[in-house]
């Protein structure tokens, strides 16, 4: 559901998403990237098709596109809304469960599109599956705001689109933080690294 054109959202979110990719590889942090790449023939209900697995919005974004290259970034490419199910291969096996568990993960930083479907929804599963212990030793989810962002859908727009819902951008950015919040997820308004001060 990635918008076609960026606005303010949507560009803070890709900046800041730049910005923590950097920072993590400079400290040979491990990042695992979702890319929502789905079926033609597998319809995603109330959702317009989007994200077609090959075209480009099933893609990295431009300025993220160098993170395939990185060798502590593990990509995946998600069929569904869930990231976590998304990342669940044919033998049954979690994807994201072995990076977490292989890599030791305690706190996860979640940012991405959109704030209150694929992000709210992967966040509530990582969640419930850490307190199932299945993501064990995960302690944390942390959902950064201004790394996240959703589309816009006017009630004018929406009212000619069959089956369309308004979508307000802001209010519904907004409603996914407050469910993740409300779901045990920390919200961060900024990210701080470790920065040595000169005496």
């Amino acid at each position: 559901m990635a918008p076609v054109a960026p606005d303010k959202q949507i560009s803070g979110m890709v900046d800041e998403s730049v910005r923590l990719a950097k920072m993590f590889c400079e400290k040979k942090w491990p990042i695992y990237a979702l890319l929502d790449s789905h079926h033609p023939d597998i319809p995603e209900h109330p959702y317009p098709p989007h994200c077609i697995a090959g075209s480009d919005e099933s893609k990295l974004v431009p300025a993220l596109q160098w993170l395939e290259d990185e060798p502590n970034v593990t990509l995946r490419c998600k069929d569904c809304l869930d990231g976590f199910l998304g990342s669940i291969d044919k033998d049954g096996s979690n994807v994201f469960v072995d990076w977490v568990k292989t890599n030791q993960i305690k706190v996860i930083l979640v940012v991405g599109i959109c704030t209150d479907i694929c992000v709210l929804d992967f966040v509530c599963s990582a969640l419930s599956a850490r307190t199932r212990r299945i993501l064990t030793p995960l302690e944390d989810v942390i959902v950064y705001s201004p790394a996240c962002a959703t589309f816009d859908l006017p009630l004018h727009v929406a009212q000619n689109i069959k089956g369309a819902l308004a979508h307000p951008q802001e209010l519904m950015h907004h409603v996914g933080l407050y469910m993740a919040k409300g779901r045990g997820a920390k919200v961060a308004s900024e990210v701080l690294f470790d920065i040595p001060v000169e005496i």
